[in-house]
């Protein structure tokens, strides 16, 4: 079974379906594939905004956030969410945060922290477009989908049971540095010294935010790798609208 689609049905909503429940080992290898879904996403998202080219920038940028979140379900907007709510009502207590992480239920915290990232993306994005920069569209999804199996190479898995816990107990670890450093190196090329600076600048932003997760849980959970990844696309859209 494809772990391209494996990575593929579980990071979007787009009509995938497998033939059958994969084995543990294909769902860890699928971890290879998440920076390939990004960049499959950062081009629906670019050809999305050549199509709609002549539009006015402002309805431009709502579109696309719209289209964009619509091609993950919300999925990693939840993981914020619940994070969000976690970090603030757990008052620093280890068990009390997992235990409000899996709270299906949305707290004050949580809303005003998406509408406040969905304001910042919307924000950079219109400014990015106003500058005729659409390369963001590429570059945030790739970079911030690049950063899960890293997160899952170099932090422990916390909660037991769940996808993931298959995706740390059967990363292909031998092989994950090369498959970064090839999506990082492919990147550079397409899009130069922006790109470069806005791959370090994720860098940044993954370390102090798993510093963050070690420090309350002593690891990752399903939600803190979602929110990696909202903030992480919300950092590179930031930065390269701060840079022009």
């Amino acid at each position: 079974m494809s772990a391209f689609l494996i990575a593929l049905q579980f990071l979007t909503r787009l009509p995938i379906s497998l033939p059958g429940m994969p084995a543990p080992a294909a769902v860890g290898r699928s971890l290879l594939s998440y920076p390939l879904v990004g960049l499959l996403l950062g081009a629906v998202l670019l050809s999305a905004q050549w199509a709609l080219q002549g539009q006015a920038p402002a309805l431009q940028a709502a579109l696309l956030l719209i289209l964009w979140v619509g091609l993950t379900g919300g999925l990693h907007l939840d993981g914020l969410a619940d994070s969000a709510d976690a970090w603030a009502g757990g008052f620093g207590d280890r068990e009390r945060t997992l235990t409000i992480m899996q709270d299906p239920r949305s707290g004050p915290i949580a809303v005003v922290v998406l509408v406040l990232l969905l304001l910042l993306k919307f924000a950079a994005l219109l400014t990015l477009l106003q500058a005729g920069q659409p390369l963001a569209l590429l570059l945030a999804p790739w970079i911030a989908r690049g950063l899960l199996p890293l997160l899952f190479f170099s932090t422990p898995y916390v909660r037991p049971g769940g996808l993931g816990a298959l995706l740390a107990a059967h990363l292909p670890r031998a092989e994950l540095p090369w498959w970064l450093a090839g999506h990082g190196l492919l990147l550079v090329l397409l899009s130069g010294w922006s790109g470069l600076l806005a791959l370090l600048a994720a860098l940044l932003l993954f370390a102090g935010l798993r510093r963050l997760m070690c420090q309350r849980l002593g690891g990752t959970t399903g939600d803190t790798a979602g929110a990696l990844v909202e903030l992480a696309e919300a950092a590179v859209l930031l930065f390269l609208a701060l840079t022009l």
